[in-house]
């Protein structure tokens, strides 16, 4: 089983103006003259934490990682304004200009494997390769699962706190719920329902339920942004034009050399998504982590995932 690189400083980091209002946090790591890779992480709103830098070969490998806007240390922080998909998408070609990257490989899990999908079906000639984790197409059958009535009956105790912060008159939607009180001029109501929106995600996100991870999803800083922009794409539709859109171009990167890696147990990103993405996608290598739900940082997970970029770094 492989382990995760060690711990690793950016050898750069920097702040890029995107448009008049974002500027987007960004920082490199491993061998300024290695292989190029963009990680991309998950939510929308997530941010990066520091062990994002090492699935990677530091000696092959030329990470580029970023906040997405309103994420981490971009700003302006938690900022729905000029924030979709296809802003994200200009984002990440703006990072590949700067630094005179011609191709790279894209690294996404969750929320981070449907922009990878979403990049590489606009900017295929861009990818090297596609390493996706948790897949995510953001359907309404997905959002319902897990916002509305699914994941609630393997997690009722966590559910409670979640179904809570909505009046009962008001559950027949509680995105839509959750949308009015996260945008809210009121901030103690904005705080307590991104509070709940955010722990509920994070107590669902392991195999084996993490106090440490609930407590992160508890932090003002983090879980704003987290709820108030994933709130803000859902009720968006991710901005995509369809229901399938990620779906219905799949051919167009299907000859893009792509990994998938997904939790069997995953309760965030049910598996269904996962199967009908390699179903649709049968030249991807498609690994199901048997003892593991949603989360990167599971063991079973995160080698699947080291092992996959070692494949690629053996391979080039």
């Amino acid at each position: 089983m492989a382990n995760l690189y060690p711990e690793i400083e950016p050898f750069d980091t920097g702040k890029l103006a995107v448009s008049e209002l974002h500027t987007i946090y960004y920082e490199r790591v491993g061998n300024p003259d290695g292989v190029p890779v963009v990680f991309l992480h998950g939510g929308p709103g997530g941010g990066l934490i520091p062990m994002y830098r090492q699935y990677f070969d530091p000696a092959v490998y030329h990470v580029i990682l970023f906040d997405q806007r309103g994420s981490g240390q971009s700003t302006p922080h938690a900022e729905v304004k000029e924030n979709s998909t296809w802003d994200l998408i200009s984002d990440i070609e703006e990072l590949r200009n700067k630094f005179g990257i011609d191709k790279w490989y894209v690294f996404g899990g969750s929320w981070g494997s449907t922009l990878s999908l979403a990049y590489a079906v606009n900017h295929p000639d861009r990818c090297l390769g596609l390493i996706l984790r948790g897949i995510f197409l953001t359907r309404k059958k997905e959002l319902d699962w897990f916002y509305q009535y699914g994941a609630s009956e393997i997690f009722p105790d966590f559910w409670e706190r979640y179904r809570d912060e909505i009046p009962e008159a008001e559950r027949g939607d509680f995105v839509a719920a959750y949308h009015k009180r996260l945008f809210s001029d009121d901030e103690e109501v904005r705080l307590s329902a991104a509070r709940a929106w955010s722990v509920w995600e994070g107590s669902t996100s392991k195999l084996f339920p993490d106090k440490d991870l609930m407590d992160h999803w508890e932090g003002a800083h983090e879980a704003l942004s987290l709820a108030r922009i994933e709130c803000h794409y859902f009720v968006n539709k991710s901005f995509f034009p369809s229901e399938n859109y990620l779906l219905d171009n799949i051919d167009k990167i299907r000859n893009i050399p792509t990994v998938i890696v997904q939790g069997r147990y995953d309760v965030v990103c049910p598996i269904t998504s996962a199967w009908e993405l390699h179903k649709a996608m049968p030249e991807a290598e498609f690994i199901v982590v048997p003892d593991a739900g949603h989360s990167v940082s599971e063991k079973g997970i995160t080698s699947a995932l080291v092992e996959a970029m070692d494949g690629f770094r053996d391979k080039d």
